[in-house]
Protein backbone atom coordinates (compact mmCIF):
# COMPACT_ATOMS: atom_id res chain seq x y z
CA UNK A 1 0.00 0.00 0.00
CA UNK A 2 1.35 3.37 -1.05
CA UNK A 3 0.25 6.51 0.78
CA UNK A 4 0.29 10.14 -0.23
CA UNK A 5 1.08 12.53 2.65
CA UNK A 6 -0.71 15.90 2.38
CA UNK A 7 -4.42 15.50 2.94
CA UNK A 8 -4.09 11.73 3.24
CA UNK A 9 -1.93 11.10 6.31
CA UNK A 10 -0.96 14.69 7.13
CA UNK A 11 -3.61 17.23 8.09
CA UNK A 12 -2.34 20.06 5.87
CA UNK A 13 -5.92 20.89 4.84
CA UNK A 14 -6.78 22.21 8.28
CA UNK A 15 -3.38 23.87 8.70
CA UNK A 16 -3.82 25.80 5.46
CA UNK A 17 -7.38 26.70 6.42
CA UNK A 18 -6.17 28.03 9.78
CA UNK A 19 -3.58 30.25 8.10
CA UNK A 20 -6.06 31.61 5.54
CA UNK A 21 -8.65 32.08 8.31
CA UNK A 22 -6.24 34.17 10.38
CA UNK A 23 -5.56 36.38 7.37
CA UNK A 24 -9.29 36.76 6.62
CA UNK A 25 -10.07 37.62 10.25
CA UNK A 26 -7.88 40.70 9.88
CA UNK A 27 -10.29 41.89 7.20
CA UNK A 28 -13.17 41.58 9.68
CA UNK A 29 -15.13 39.32 7.33
CA UNK A 30 -18.00 37.23 8.74
CA UNK A 31 -17.30 33.53 9.43
CA UNK A 32 -13.61 33.65 8.38
CA UNK A 33 -13.01 29.94 9.15
CA UNK A 34 -15.87 28.81 6.90
CA UNK A 35 -14.78 31.16 4.11
CA UNK A 36 -11.16 30.01 4.46
CA UNK A 37 -12.08 26.35 3.95
CA UNK A 38 -14.11 27.20 0.87
CA UNK A 39 -11.20 29.18 -0.57
CA UNK A 40 -8.71 26.36 0.06
CA UNK A 41 -10.99 23.82 -1.64
CA UNK A 42 -11.74 26.23 -4.51
CA UNK A 43 -8.09 26.80 -5.38
CA UNK A 44 -6.98 23.18 -5.02
CA UNK A 45 -8.45 21.95 -8.31
CA UNK A 46 -6.85 24.68 -10.47
CA UNK A 47 -3.51 24.08 -8.75
CA UNK A 48 -3.74 20.35 -9.44
CA UNK A 49 -4.64 21.15 -13.03
CA UNK A 50 -1.59 23.39 -13.36
CA UNK A 51 0.71 20.70 -11.96
CA UNK A 52 -0.80 18.18 -14.38
CA UNK A 53 -0.18 20.52 -17.30
CA UNK A 54 3.39 21.20 -16.18
CA UNK A 55 3.93 17.45 -15.81
CA UNK A 56 2.92 16.88 -19.41
CA UNK A 57 5.60 19.29 -20.63
CA UNK A 58 8.17 18.15 -18.07
CA UNK A 59 8.24 21.33 -15.97
CA UNK A 60 6.55 20.10 -12.77
CA UNK A 61 9.79 19.36 -10.94
CA UNK A 62 11.59 22.59 -11.97
CA UNK A 63 8.59 24.59 -10.68
CA UNK A 64 8.70 22.84 -7.29
CA UNK A 65 12.46 23.37 -7.11
CA UNK A 66 11.92 27.08 -7.79
CA UNK A 67 9.29 27.32 -5.04
CA UNK A 68 11.68 25.56 -2.68
CA UNK A 69 14.41 28.12 -3.44
CA UNK A 70 11.96 30.99 -2.93
CA UNK A 71 11.12 29.51 0.46
CA UNK A 72 14.81 29.30 1.42
CA UNK A 73 15.37 30.38 4.95
CA UNK A 74 11.87 29.46 6.15
CA UNK A 75 12.31 26.52 8.50
CA UNK A 76 9.77 23.73 8.63
CA UNK A 77 9.51 22.75 12.26
CA UNK A 78 8.68 19.14 13.02
CA UNK A 79 5.96 20.12 15.44
CA UNK A 80 4.11 21.72 12.51
CA UNK A 81 3.22 18.32 11.07
CA UNK A 82 -0.32 17.39 12.12
CA UNK A 83 -1.47 13.82 11.61
CA UNK A 84 -5.07 13.13 10.57
CA UNK A 85 -7.02 11.61 13.48
CA UNK A 86 -7.15 7.81 13.28
CA UNK A 87 -4.24 7.46 10.86
CA UNK A 88 -1.74 6.11 13.40
CA UNK A 89 -4.20 3.43 14.52
CA UNK A 90 -5.01 2.50 10.92
CA UNK A 91 -1.36 2.12 9.97
CA UNK A 92 -0.68 0.03 13.06
CA UNK A 93 -3.51 -2.32 12.06
CA UNK A 94 -2.10 -2.66 8.52
CA UNK A 95 1.44 -3.38 9.66
CA UNK A 96 2.33 -7.01 9.07
CA UNK A 97 -0.62 -7.52 6.73
CA UNK A 98 0.65 -5.22 3.99
CA UNK A 99 3.94 -3.70 2.97
CA UNK A 100 3.65 0.08 3.28
CA UNK A 101 5.41 2.99 1.62
CA UNK A 102 5.01 6.75 1.15
CA UNK A 103 4.78 8.38 -2.28
CA UNK A 104 4.69 12.17 -2.02
CA UNK A 105 5.69 15.36 -3.81
CA UNK A 106 7.12 16.69 -0.55
CA UNK A 107 10.85 16.50 0.01
CA UNK A 108 12.17 13.31 1.52
CA UNK A 109 13.42 15.33 4.50
CA UNK A 110 9.96 16.68 5.31
CA UNK A 111 8.32 13.29 4.78
CA UNK A 112 10.82 11.57 7.07
CA UNK A 113 10.37 14.32 9.67
CA UNK A 114 6.62 13.68 9.70
CA UNK A 115 7.21 9.95 10.03
CA UNK A 116 9.69 10.43 12.87
CA UNK A 117 7.49 12.95 14.72
CA UNK A 118 4.60 10.49 14.83
CA UNK A 119 6.82 7.43 15.42
CA UNK A 120 5.93 5.66 12.19
CA UNK A 121 9.50 4.60 11.29
CA UNK A 122 8.79 0.89 11.80
CA UNK A 123 5.68 1.02 9.62
CA UNK A 124 6.94 2.41 6.31
CA UNK A 125 9.62 0.61 4.30
CA UNK A 126 10.55 3.62 2.17
CA UNK A 127 9.76 7.19 1.16
CA UNK A 128 9.57 8.28 -2.45
CA UNK A 129 9.71 12.05 -2.47
CA UNK A 130 10.40 15.05 -4.63
CA UNK A 131 13.95 14.08 -5.62
CA UNK A 132 13.44 10.31 -5.87
CA UNK A 133 12.24 10.40 -9.47
CA UNK A 134 12.72 12.61 -12.49
CA UNK A 135 8.96 13.07 -12.91
CA UNK A 136 6.39 13.68 -10.17
CA UNK A 137 2.73 12.71 -9.73
CA UNK A 138 0.53 12.64 -11.79
CA UNK A 139 3.24 10.96 -13.89
CA UNK A 140 3.34 7.19 -13.22
CA UNK A 141 7.08 7.13 -12.46
CA UNK A 142 6.77 7.47 -8.63
CA UNK A 143 4.27 4.59 -8.38
CA UNK A 144 6.35 2.44 -10.71
CA UNK A 145 9.45 3.09 -8.61
CA UNK A 146 7.55 2.05 -5.49
CA UNK A 147 6.59 -1.19 -7.21
CA UNK A 148 10.22 -1.85 -8.06
CA UNK A 149 11.38 -1.13 -4.53
CA UNK A 150 8.81 -3.54 -3.15
CA UNK A 151 9.56 -6.10 -5.90
CA UNK A 152 5.81 -6.45 -6.35
CA UNK A 153 3.87 -6.13 -9.63
CA UNK A 154 2.44 -2.64 -9.90
CA UNK A 155 -1.11 -3.98 -10.28
CA UNK A 156 -0.78 -5.39 -6.74
CA UNK A 157 0.15 -1.99 -5.26
CA UNK A 158 -2.72 0.16 -3.97
CA UNK A 159 -2.14 3.92 -4.15
CA UNK A 160 -4.07 5.88 -1.51
CA UNK A 161 -4.46 9.63 -1.98
CA UNK A 162 -6.77 12.61 -1.76
CA UNK A 163 -6.17 14.37 -5.09
CA UNK A 164 -6.57 13.60 -8.76
CA UNK A 165 -2.78 13.67 -9.09
CA UNK A 166 -2.52 10.62 -6.82
CA UNK A 167 -5.24 8.77 -8.69
CA UNK A 168 -3.93 9.61 -12.16
CA UNK A 169 -0.42 8.56 -11.21
CA UNK A 170 -1.69 5.16 -10.07
CA UNK A 171 -3.97 4.65 -13.07
CA UNK A 172 -1.20 5.56 -15.52
CA UNK A 173 1.11 3.09 -13.79
CA UNK A 174 -1.50 0.32 -13.87
CA UNK A 175 -2.17 0.26 -10.12
CA UNK A 176 -5.54 0.41 -8.34
CA UNK A 177 -6.23 3.62 -6.47
CA UNK A 178 -8.26 4.54 -3.41
CA UNK A 179 -9.44 8.13 -3.05
CA UNK A 180 -10.03 9.65 0.38
CA UNK A 181 -12.20 12.70 1.09
CA UNK A 182 -10.36 13.85 4.21
CA UNK A 183 -8.09 16.04 2.08
CA UNK A 184 -8.51 18.29 -0.95
CA UNK A 185 -10.28 16.24 -3.62
CA UNK A 186 -14.01 15.82 -4.18
CA UNK A 187 -15.74 12.50 -4.83
CA UNK A 188 -16.62 13.52 -8.39
CA UNK A 189 -13.04 14.54 -9.20
CA UNK A 190 -11.53 11.37 -7.76
CA UNK A 191 -14.02 9.09 -9.48
CA UNK A 192 -13.53 10.83 -12.81
CA UNK A 193 -9.77 10.45 -12.42
CA UNK A 194 -10.25 6.67 -12.19
CA UNK A 195 -10.30 5.82 -8.48
CA UNK A 196 -11.15 2.18 -7.80
CA UNK A 197 -12.98 3.27 -4.66
CA UNK A 198 -13.58 6.55 -2.80
CA UNK A 199 -14.12 6.68 0.98
CA UNK A 200 -15.17 9.53 3.24
CA UNK A 201 -12.19 9.17 5.59
CA UNK A 202 -8.95 7.27 5.30
CA UNK A 203 -9.85 5.16 8.33
CA UNK A 204 -12.84 3.80 6.35
CA UNK A 205 -10.37 2.08 4.05
CA UNK A 206 -9.61 -0.74 6.50
CA UNK A 207 -13.09 -2.21 6.19
CA UNK A 208 -12.86 -2.28 2.37
CA UNK A 209 -9.54 -4.05 1.87
CA UNK A 210 -11.19 -7.47 1.74
CA UNK A 211 -13.93 -6.29 -0.60
CA UNK A 212 -14.27 -8.05 -3.99
CA UNK A 213 -13.11 -4.90 -5.81
CA UNK A 214 -9.61 -5.51 -4.42
CA UNK A 215 -9.55 -9.31 -4.42
CA UNK A 216 -8.89 -9.76 -8.14
CA UNK A 217 -5.56 -8.00 -7.77
CA UNK A 218 -5.30 -7.79 -4.01
CA UNK A 219 -2.56 -5.31 -3.06
CA UNK A 220 0.37 -6.61 -1.07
Amino acid sequence: MLFDLDGTLMDTDDQMTERVGRWLSRLHLPHPERLARRMVMLFESPVNGLVTLLDRIGLDKPLLDLLLRLRHGQKMHRHDFHIIPGVAELLASLRGRYRLGVVTTRSETEAEAFIAQHQLQDIFEFVIGRTSTRRLKPHPEPVRLASLQLDIPVERCLMVGDTTMDIRSAVAAGAPAAGVLCGYGTRKELEQAGATVVVEHITDLAALLNAPVFQRGQPS
